[in-house]
């Protein structure tokens, strides 16, 4: 319908109060296509393939996209614990994952309704295999955090972690997406273009470090990293 989208799979995600890890989905449109003080209504569907049954298997979803909230929320699919044992959604190492858009209305600011380009059905494949993550960490130290301009964008220096230079990027006082927080940002660096010819998956954890009580905030997330993509 005019519109790029993404969909994004969580393979360990937690709900509130929930002590087990779920494979989730999400639906995410491209910012770039986009118009600022429209809002995409989307009617769409997150499932995940039973090769047993020969059937996708999901829930239907709603969710109003705009400059701000370019996120659907996530839509718990199945335990991750039982799909590693399932020989029905999980088959020679690999799994099926599908979202399907029934409908899309656009709203603009004085709420009147936009045309929205109507398009056939795109199918669109995507491989993504891993025999085991390389994992790494790294610590970034800040001894004169507060001579610094906390109004611009800080990066870190340059690190190695899987054969990938990397550098973390921070908005002290946030950015466009996030202005009442500090914002922390894992970028590929870009230079290292030999690596960034084929996409990489990363699960990582970026955190802050509570000095006084000894403990860690902690966001986790996950991303496919393409030349100039970050995840935050």
């Amino acid at each position: 319908s005019g519109y790029n989208w993404f969909l994004q799979v969580i393979p360990m995600h937690k709900e509130a109060g929930a002590g087990t890890p779920y494979v989730a989905l999400r639906l995410v449109p491209s910012q770039l296509s986009l118009v600022p003080g429209h809002t995409v209504h989307a009617v769409f569907e997150l499932s995940i393939y039973n090769h047993t049954k020969g059937m996708y298997c999901g829930c239907k979803a709603t969710y109003n996209f705009d400059f701000k909230n370019t996120y659907s929320k996530e839509r718990c699919l199945i335990p991750l614990q039982e799909l590693l044992k399932s020989s029905a959604f999980l088959v020679d190492d690999s799994c099926v994952f599908a979202v399907e858009i029934l409908k899309i209305d656009v709203s603009s600011p004085e709420k009147k309704a936009v045309v929205v380009q109507k398009k056939a059905t795109i199918v669109q494949n995507l491989f993504v295999q891993s025999k085991g993550f390389i994992k790494g960490t790294y610590t970034w130290t800040m001894n004169n955090f507060l001579e610094l301009d906390l109004k611009h964008f800080i990066q870190s220096p340059t690190f190695e972690v899987g054969g990938q230079k990397w550098y973390i990027g921070m908005y002290p006082r946030g950015d466009k997406y996030s202005t009442d927080c500090l914002s922390l940002y894992l970028y590929p660096d870009v230079s290292d273009e030999l690596q960034l010819e084929s996409k990489k998956v990363a699960v990582m954890t970026l955190s802050i470090l509570d000095q006084k009580n000894g403990k860690h905030f902690t966001r986790t997330s996950g991303s496919t990293f393409l030349s100039k993509y970050q995840c935050y």
